[in-house]
């Protein structure tokens, strides 16, 4: 039996454990989530969540697949070697392998990683002095910010080690000349991050673009500003039923 005829025989809920369909709605949701703020580039980039459990498994996107169309069942479960370890008949982006792996095997709370080619994301990559504390939003994250020199096209296994290293221990990256990186502990904190992230981005290329003198903060603002949300842990808990119930009236279909 084929594996496609596999899957079309038992439904992949049938096949897995409830918490890990649970992070596969998860997932999923957050893909839909970032085709629906526009920050997907085709059937680039790659969205990952680590399945709960001892055996260091994690879902990654079906290769071929847009955003908007992926749903709890076609995401393909993986292990740390690349190894495809559940029937599917998709295969995977092997530069999301090499930027994932590395997170998930050295993350202790990176149960989510998303990375993004977005517009902004990619310029604020590009430019120098990176994220500028040009807005609240930025405030808030610069002092959990990583950046990592773009290497070429990550499909070098050897470019892991120096990602880890200088990720070290914040939740979000610039990956210069290349685009931007959160994790989480869940999807919600992942994607709430990076939703902030995103939104710092454009708020800084537009204000670089307007031709006027830049108001900068006071000394010792942002850092001030960073202290008062040190961290963010669980910052998705909040705004993710709105955003699920946000999918769920445009299209359910990301639960299947």
């Amino acid at each position: 039996m084929s594996a496609v005829e596999k899957m079309q025989s038992t439904s992949v809920r049938d096949q897995v454990s409830e918490e890990e369909w649970q992070t596969r709605v998860d997932l999923a949701a957050t893909y839909r989530l970032i085709a629906h703020y526009g920050w997907d580039d085709l059937i680039y980039t790659h969205l990952s969540a680590r399945v709960p459990g001892p055996e260091h498994h994690f879902l990654l996107n079906p290769y071929g697949m847009t955003f908007d169309e992926i749903t709890a069942s076609s995401l393909v479960k993986i292990d740390l070697d690349g190894k495809i370890v559940m029937d599917s008949p998709y295969g995977v982006n092997a530069a999301g392998f090499t930027i994932h792996s590395a997170v998930h095997a050295e993350g202790k709370d990176a149960n989510c990683v998303i990375h993004t080619h977005s517009y902004d994301g990619v310029a604020v990559s590009a430019q120098a002095e990176g994220l500028l504390p040009l807005s609240q939003t930025a405030m808030v994250l610069r002092e959990d910010m990583a950046y990592h020199d773009y290497e070429g096209i990550a499909l070098d296994l050897d470019e892991r080690e120096r990602l880890v290293h200088d990720l070290g221990d914040k939740h979000s990256m610039i990956l210069r000349n290349h685009g931007l990186l959160t994790t989480g502990a869940t999807c919600a904190d992942a994607f709430v991050r990076h939703f902030f992230l995103e939104r710092a981005c454009t708020m800084q290329i537009r204000a670089l673009s307007g031709g006027v003198e830049l108001n900068m903060p006071n000394q010792g603002v942002p850092e001030k500003t960073a202290g008062q949300t040190k961290g963010m842990d669980g910052m998705g808990a909040l705004p993710w039923p709105a955003l699920l119930r946000k999918l769920d009236r445009m299209d359910a279909s990301f639960r299947d």
